[in-house]
């Protein structure tokens, strides 16, 4: 192999080859940006260019590292206002060609200098993480990108190609042995992460989490699960969720780790599904008693269908800085079939001031939790998996280009207010603060 100092590093169910860069030259291409609409702004014509960084040679059944470095963006903050360290994130798709075909998801830190107003635009390097399933020689061209800002609000600037993009850089692929050949995709992609799921489809997991694992993605209640043995809680595995939200005013992406916890109640299970914390604040006063949130839990393996869980209303109004959270989510599960039986995050609903939210998960979203389950009269369907949580360890697909919160954990985008009046659509976001500490703040 020509490239010299190759590092290899075990992650996640494959290996990650760091290998000296190809060289390869700037990439530029016209673009066009367009602001979010609450700014009121017009589309933006500019310039992107683009270097992008990977492995020259590589072999066939390795994971390679992909770095997306923005040597300019085609739009510039406008003069509107300064943005603030550590408020910007960037997001990006890669299009893979030649030997193989798909679509790379790039992801890059929410890190940045101070950014005054009418000034260029500092973005981090993106990175994704490539499988490698076929011998010859594949291109990678960057294509469009988004731009989201979480501060004062949660906002995104979606850029995208309006010419024929040159490629960026190549990647010659030799037959290495490796357990996977032939076909078109690109195999398993994590974006940001430094994990390679394996596999054969061409999913994507957001923010890097890795939400594989053994026994269909989820924690295993264990024999005693179904009856007997003397066990009574069991804690799910939290997994994240790329959601599809369905808003008002359109579609935005958002992805949150969520937990689905069970303690047995007879032949019966009390469910509690959780979300993990996370950092942002209200852009504007909420009474209380206006936000419910509620869930349908997805079944599978032994059993089918849904359980609804919801959670309380805020019972207090929440000030403008304030934090907003979705509070645990609880619910009943009566079993409808005896065997062992999956539970993963299903459809959320978000009701607030009037006005719904609905967001969906990716089809192939890893479950939560195992039981050993028991059928019981008036239970749920029973029987085959037929779209419930994933048997496999599952894979974050869909992250889409505009995930907002906090760098670890991701948040749920929800909730925004223009001109006083609540909408749902992801410009303010949730934060999951449990009420009892919301309300010590007060």
């Amino acid at each position: 192999m020509s490239a010299a100092g190759v590092a290899l590093m075990l992650g996640g169910a494959g290996i990650l080859l760091a290998a000296s860069p190809a060289l390869a030259a700037d990439v530029s291409y016209k673009t066009e940006c367009i602001p979010p609409s609450i700014s009121g702004l017009p589309p933006v014509q500019g310039t992107t260019k683009v270097q992008l960084t990977a492995p020259a040679e590589a072999k066939v059944g390795d994971s390679v590292e992909v770095v997306w470095k923005t040597v300019e963006a085609a739009s510039r903050n406008p003069d509107v206002l300064d943005l603030e360290k550590d408020t910007v994130k960037p997001t990006g798709t890669i299009e893979v060609g030649g030997a193989a075909a798909g679509t790379l998801q790039m992801e890059g830190p929410r890190q940045n200098p101070p950014i005054p107003k009418n000034s260029a635009m500092v973005l981090p390097d993106m990175k994704g993480t490539l499988k490698l399933e076929k011998a010859g020689e594949i291109t990678l061209t960057p294509g469009a990108y988004n731009i989201n800002v979480s501060k004062p609000i949660s906002t995104d600037t979606k850029c995208s190609p309006k010419e024929a993009v040159q490629p960026g850089a190549t990647i010659k692929v030799t037959d290495g042995g490796g357990t996977t050949s032939g076909g078109t995709t690109t195999g398993s992609t994590t974006a940001g992460g430094t994990t390679a799921a394996g596999g054969t489809t061409a999913g994507t997991t957001a923010g890097g989490t890795d939400t594989g694992g053994s026994d269909s993605g989820g924690t295993t209640a264990g024999s005693s699960g179904g009856g007997g043995g003397g066990q009574t809680d069991f804690e799910g595995k939290e997994v994240s969720v790329a959601y599809a939200c369905k808003t008002p005013i359109g579609d935005k992406n958002a992805t949150s780790p969520v937990k689905i916890n069970a303690k047995k109640n007879g032949g019966s299970f009390d469910l509690t599904v959780k979300f993990s914390k996370s950092v942002m604040d209200s852009p504007a006063d909420i009474p209380a008693d206006s936000v419910k949130p509620s869930m349908e839990v997805k079944l599978g393996g032994a059993d089918k269908g849904t359980v609804h869980v919801e959670g309380p209303t805020n019972k207090e109004p929440i000030k403008s800085g304030e934090p907003i959270e979705i509070p645990d989510l609880t619910g009943t599960y009566k079993p409808g079939a005896s065997g062992r039986s999956t539970l993963g995050p299903g459809v959320l609903t978000v009701k607030a001031l009037g006005t719904t939210t609905t967001c969906t998960p990716p089809a192939g979203v890893a479950a939560s939790l195992v039981l050993d389950t028991s059928s019981q009269p008036g239970g749920a369907v029973g029987g085959s998996d037929t779209g419930g949580a994933t048997t496999g360890g599952g894979t974050d697909s869909g992250g889409g280009l505009a995930e907002t919160g906090a760098e670890d954990n991701g948040t749920l985008r929800a909730l925004g207010l223009v001109a006083g009046t609540a909408i749902l659509l992801g410009g303010a976001v949730f934060t999951f603060t449990p009420w009892r500490r919301l309300r010590g703040t007060r």
